[in-house]
């Protein structure tokens, strides 16, 4: 492997170990971490070609992140950039290209994912069992560490290529 292929490796494991192993500390609070993880995701996905310049991230439901995802505004992402959105409705996802569900209560996932099916976009939650219900990245805080899980089945459906370098740092991956 040449050394320029093994950066993106080294950072990507470096960042999420690091930040997943203070996931509730003072210095790092579980969302700033949280926040991280969401562009590290980003940075390891492939989206098909024609995607755009930008990547929307948006957030929908109750925002949990404060100012800490604001922090990615701009981000580079390859060739494209992050831009922050915070969405109320469901009509209003048909813009982005990476959705965090954020709190969801009763069917909010299974509705979220009927409006997005089909479409190239990263679904991402923190709900138990959200990968097993079709999103494609759930995380967990499992012993005062952030863990995630990866659903390939809703990343395939969605046309979206997740790293066999962010997947080996799954805890669970879904065929």
């Amino acid at each position: 492997m040449r050394r320029s292929a093994r950066l993106p490796l080294w950072g990507l494991a470096l960042a999420l170990t690091a930040f997943a192993t203070a996931a509730v500390s003072d210095d790092l609070p579980e969302y700033r971490l949280k926040a991280a993880f969401l562009y590290n995701f980003a940075l390891f996905t492939e989206w098909p070609a024609g995607t755009g310049s930008a990547l929307n991230l948006c957030v929908y439901g109750r925002d949990q992140f404060g100012e800490e995802i604001n922090a990615l505004q701009g981000k580079p992402v390859g060739e494209r950039h992050l831009v922050i959105r915070h969405v109320a409705t469901v009509d209003g996802l048909a813009a982005c290209q990476v959705v965090f569900i954020a709190g969801p209560s009763g069917d909010t996932i299974s509705r979220v994912l009927s409006v997005l099916r089909g479409a190239p976009v990263l679904t991402i939650a923190d709900t138990p069992g959200a990968a097993q219900q079709g999103v494609a990245l759930n995380m967990d805080v499992v012993k005062n560490k952030i863990t995630f899980e990866a659903n390939l089945t809703a990343a395939r459906a969605a046309n979206l290529k997740l790293s066999s370098k962010l997947l080996s740092l799954a805890t669970e991956v879904l065929p």
